[in-house]
């Protein structure tokens, strides 16, 4: 029995779900090694429990990352093509209605526009928005810094300010074109970041929602607690 043939069991068992895992080698052997898929919407895309993560780590050497698309068809999106990128990990998709398989590695991707983008926590979400704009419009490239592996421990205890302070960012009163605006979000805290591209407009990604550009109304004014412009 092959990898490939436990990640189609699997599969089969969550449809009508996204079935999610991990290619680790474990005692010499490439072995498949089930994930619990802990979206909300999990019929839709996947979020692979960070525990199950932690387990394979320590068990075995991760060397891909498995899932399935139960509809439609085996070829990547943009989130797929996006979360191989920033793992750096070979990806193999099953389709259980096709029963077929797809398979690729990062090769240097990007998403073409920054408007449109599919929200994932850590790959493409309203930070990463940001710090693409500086560097696709500004040329400007800054050190990627670690988050939690889940959205719920950030929005708890969200670090965006210490970020922006060591990043050469300094906090202003007044706002400006290409200025990053930090918002109060879930938990009334400050875990929320939009750019300010001048004309009342803002350029965000909300959770569950596809990056876009917004009018800077009163709602978003009234959340605004921070504003941090680039002064290195």
């Amino acid at each position: 029995m092959t990898w490939k043939t436990d990640a189609e069991k699997h599969a089969q068992e969550c449809l009508p779900d996204e079935s999610c895992g991990l290619l680790a080698i474990i005692k010499g052997e490439e072995t498949y090694w089930p994930c619990k898929n802990i979206s909300v919407e999990n019929f839709e895309y996947f979020i692979i429990d960070p525990d199950d993560w932690a387990k394979c780590e320590d068990t075995g050497e991760i060397i891909g990352l498995i899932h399935s698309h139960p509809t439609g068809s085996i070829f990547p999106s943009e989130t797929d093509k996006a979360s191989c990128e920033f793992l750096g990990l070979k990806w193999h998709i099953y389709s259980p209605l096709m029963k077929d398989w797809y398979s690729f590695e990062p090769t240097g991707w990007k998403p073409e526009s920054l408007y449109g983008r599919e929200w994932v926590w850590g790959i493409q979400d309203c930070w990463s928005l940001v710090m693409d704009f500086y560097r696709d419009k500004l040329n400007l490239k800054f050190k990627k810094w670690s988050r939690p592996k889940t959205i719920k421990e950030f929005a708890i205890k969200p670090y965006f300010d210490k970020a922006l302070l060591s990043m050469g960012f300094k906090l202003v009163d007044n706002i400006q074109e290409n200025d990053i605006l930090v918002m109060e979000g879930a938990y009334q805290k400050l875990n929320h970041v939009a750019l300010y591209i001048g004309d009342q407009t803002i350029l965000h990604h909300v959770i569950g929602k596809l990056s876009c550009r917004e009018i800077y109304d009163l709602k978003y004014q009234q959340v605004t607690k921070q504003i941090y412009r680039y002064d290195p």
